[in-house]
């Protein structure tokens, strides 16, 4: 029996392994629609690690777990295989992969998108998330703030029994994608970061008092603005989309 990892066990790795074979593929083949090498996040026993390695490009992957590195390292003797901490590693290729530790999605999201050395990224996270990132049924804080300069993509739902324990939760695999032309200028992120978490998190009757006050600006400018951009009265934070949200910026800040 292989001893425990000196980081902990199963359970506090979050590790779930994809059986999945059409997901498996499914994955590796949007990983082949983007351009240039592959840094694989969590590699886990290396499902997805023989499938990105069949692409015949530059490929690196780590695990936390010094048994999966080893493993791996022995299989796939082409692939650069380490043992690293995905919040810590430098996400320097151009293209991310990873089934992503539960627990972690968002911290490593968050690095993520605050990170500007990849160009596209296809996580398997939980179903929720993946959901919510890619703005089906009304976006997120951490999504409307990263929008102006990332596009969210839902790709599929993936069954709970297609994991290895079978985790509580479906999972879903999200494509990211960084803009070639940001709707909003990198050197006001910051700024627009404070302004979307002021809309969320403020109180007030309806978006229109919500947004006056968050923008410091008169509400008939804020009035003409959600025309201009055709945001409805009745519109919550959620609903709005990353072109709102950067119309609503450019013309109130």
């Amino acid at each position: 029996m292989r001893s425990p990892s000196r980081h902990g066990g199963r359970h506090e790795l979050g590790q779930n392994f994809l059986t999945h074979r059409p997901t498996i593929e499914r994955i590796a083949a949007l990983a082949a629609e983007a351009d240039g090498p592959i840094l694989e996040i969590g590699a886990g026993d290396g499902a997805l690690t023989v499938a990105l390695s069949a692409l015949g490009r530059e490929l690196v992957a780590i695990d936390i777990d010094e048994h999966h590195v080893r493993s791996l390292g022995r299989r796939l003797p082409g692939v650069r295989v380490e043992q690293a901490d995905a919040l810590r590693y430098p996400l320097d290729r151009p293209v991310l992969v990873g089934n992503v530790p539960y627990h972690l999605t968002t911290p490593i999201l968050r690095r993520m998108l605050s990170e500007d050395r990849w160009r596209s990224a296809i996580l398997l996270t939980q179903w929720e998330v993946a959901r919510k990132r890619a703005g089906v049924g009304g976006s997120t804080m951490m999504t409307a703030q990263a929008a102006p300069w990332y596009r969210f993509t839902l790709h599929g739902r993936v069954l709970a029994r297609h994991f290895r324990p079978m985790p509580s939760v479906d999972g879903g695999i999200l494509g990211i994608e960084r803009r070639e032309s940001p709707l909003v200028p990198v050197a006001q992120r910051r700024a627009y970061d404070r302004f979307v978490r002021r809309v969320f998190t403020g109180s007030g009757r309806g978006l229109a008092a919500v947004v006056t006050s968050a923008g410091g600006v008169h509400r008939g400018r804020v009035h003409d603005a959600l025309a201009e951009l055709r945001i409805g009265r009745s519109a919550l934070p959620r609903d709005l989309d990353a072109e709102q949200w950067a119309g609503l910026w450019l013309r109130l800040r």
